[in-house]
């Protein structure tokens, strides 16, 4: 069975080697029909070095800790400078 892979924006860099990274995604309303937005923050493993507000695509891996199922696949976009 394939891997899934999502992509989200790293919300947290904080510990060593572990990114979270918060994924959205568009469901609809079973009542009302409107088209409303859901969010879930994943803890995934980083070797990259990836920065706060960077766009980053991770991939199921084994249980690397208590909370890390992911990692991180690449780097999509790097965070606007401000």
């Amino acid at each position: 069975m394939p891997k899934r892979v999502l992509q989200g924006v790293v919300v947290s860099d904080k510990c060593a080697k572990t990114v979270t990274v918060k994924v959205e995604r568009k469901v609809k309303h079973p009542l009302y029909n409107k088209i409303i937005r859901r969010s879930k923050k994943y803890a995934a493993h980083d070797e990259q070095g990836c920065k706060l507000g960077d766009t980053v695509r991770i991939v199921e891996s084994a249980p690397i800790s208590k909370t890390k199922r992911w990692a991180v696949l690449e780097r999509v976009a790097q965070a606007l400078e401000a």
